[in-house]
Formats: C-alpha cells, sequence, structure tokens
C-alpha cells in the first residue's frame, strides 16, 4: 500500500504545498537528502494561533503539530514530483512550540507530528526529533516545524 492510500485511510489529503512566506525556498534536495523549511500549524480555517501555557492546552498544541506534519509531508510530495511514493523514509525533525516560559511540555505537543507520522508512513516515519520552546512564532502560531527526509 503507498502512503497516499495510507493517509487515504487515515481521512488525510495533502493539500498544496504552501508557498513560502519570505525569501527562502520550501526545500532543498541534496543528493537523496531533502531539507523542508519550517511549516507553521494551519488548516481549513487559517492559521492555528496560540501560546501554549497560556490560551492553549497541550492536546490543541499536539493537533496543532499534526497539521505542520502534513504540510511536511505536502512539501515532500512536491519536491519528489507529486510522487509521494518516493518517500524512503522522515530523518529528522525540529518542532518549534510558541509557549510561556514555565512551559515545560514541548515534547507532548510535537508528539502531534511524530505520531502522525509513524501512523501514516509506519518505520518509515520513525525519526529523530528535537522540541524546544520559542517566545514567539511567526503570525503567533502555535506551532512550526522543519524536516529532513530522505527520498529516492
Amino acid at each position: 500500500m503507498g502512503f497516499e492510500s495510507k493517509l487515504a485511510d487515515l481521512g488525510v489529503t495533502l493539500p498544496d504545498a504552501p508557498a513560502p512566506a519570505a525569501n527562502y525556498v520550501p526545500f532543498v534536495q541534496v543528493g537523496d537528502v531533502l531539507y523542508v523549511s519550517g511549516q507553521i500549524s494551519s488548516d481549513e480555517n487559517g492559521f492555528i494561533l496560540g501560546k501554549l501555557g497560556a490560551d492553549m492546552g497541550i492536546e490543541d498544541g499536539a493537533a496543532a503539530a499534526r497539521t505542520c506534519a502534513i504540510s511536511l509531508l505536502a512539501q515532500v510530495k512536491a519536491a519528489c514530483g507529486g510522487d509521494l511514493d518516493r518517500l524512503v523514509r522522515v530523518v529528522k525533525l525540529t518542532g518549534f512550540v510558541n509557549s510561556t516560559g514555565d512551559f515545560q511540555d514541548q515534547p507532548k505537543v510535537i508528539n502531534g507530528a511524530s505520531d502522525f507520522l509513524v501512523e501514516a508512513l509506519g518505520d518509515a516515519g520513525r525519526h529523530a526529533r528535537s522540541a524546544v520552546s520559542a517566545a514567539a512564532l511567526p503570525l503567533g502560531v502555535a506551532v512550526e516545524i522543519e524536516g529532513i527526509f530522505q527520498i529516492k
């Protein structure tokens, strides 16, 4: 079963890859490694805004992180000419959580992305990871995640 079929089974259709919001490219390929720029939390209603530890809980933060993972996969699909099955594996995620200075559950928030990728991609979705706090993120979004992927 291909990755997109598995996503469909989960009720997920990848959106068009989001366009860059500033002076950068959405991804860079070096050999079989694809570096995807940070994807900010958004859904069909727009940006998912909030600060963990202030006006957003862990469950909502994890849901925001999941949307970042979906955008990351959309970028991988675009980089692979529309063929997501060229993805070999997720190598590493770096997750940034818009949170208060005393919030300490950044890993639980970024689990929203990690859990989704493993559910959608199986072993190919298992990855190394960092989950860190940020005093603020672009546009006030709750989460931003960048990723490194191996493709064929």
